[in-house]
């Protein structure tokens, strides 16, 4: 049994797989499973727990099933190189685009050959809604939460935030998706991440929507190196 922890900036999520299915996940320090694990890995963008402290962690030194053509691949977070072996595990022979809606929106490209190339970072929805408010006088703070309400046209002062702040993540998306679609056709967009449902809906046209894709990226580098 193979054993995945992600760690980010909110709470520690977990998997275990039986080759490559995934048997169970969920949330929390699962003690009892690190026990019986017969390989385990964290991928850690957050805080690290104390009692995670001796886990194996996922750095740019650690053996993938990648390759790296990234510039500094020592500042490159282990969450990104996670969902990007995760990708390469659901589409072996493919180029993919991993679009990860979490704390920061994050894009990695992924050759069809299996080269990591890197992608992008842009903020996320509630850092987005924290700066308006944090950089104005006037702009009140609005939870993340409220952009499932975010009209296209705003038509007060709350609603032109949500409709700016999820009308720019979007547009955004969709012009990098376009522009990475067009150097590489067979393109496979892979959303992940908690805000992912918001920024782009449930069984948008050619998007893939993995939660807990770092878990199986995780998984993918394990079986790796075993």
């Amino acid at each position: 049994m193979n054993l995945a922890l992600d760690i980010g900036n909110t709470a520690v999520k977990w998997a275990t797989f039986d080759g490559r299915t995934m048997t169970d996940h969920g949330h929390g320090l699962p003690a009892d499973l690190m026990a019986k694990a017969d390989s385990i890995m964290a991928c850690a963008s957050g805080k690290v727990p104390q009692a995670l402290d001796d886990v194996p962690r996922l750095t740019a030194d650690t053996p993938l099933p990648l390759g790296l053509d990234y510039k500094t691949p020592a500042t490159l977070g282990p969450d990104r190189i996670a969902d990007a072996c995760g990708a390469w595990s659901l589409h072996p022979g493919k180029p993919s685009l991993v679009i990860d809606c979490g704390t920061c929106i994050t894009l990695e490209f992924v050759s069809a050959d299996g080269t990591y190339h890197g992608g992008a970072i842009m903020p996320g929805l509630a850092m987005s809604l924290r700066a308006l408010n944090a950089f104005t006088e006037k702009l009140p703070l609005l939870d993340s939460e409220s952009v499932d309400k975010a009209p296209l046209l705003g038509r007060s002062t709350d609603e032109c935030i949500l409709a700016g702040t999820l009308g720019a993540a979007q547009m955004a998306l969709a012009s990098f998706v376009a522009s990475y679609h067009s150097a590489a056709p067979d393109l496979q967009v892979v959303v992940t991440g908690g805000d992912a449902q918001r920024i782009i809906p449930p069984g948008a046209p050619g998007r893939q929507h993995v939660p807990g894709l770092s878990l199986i990226g995780l998984n993918e580098i394990m079986i790796h190196n075993q």
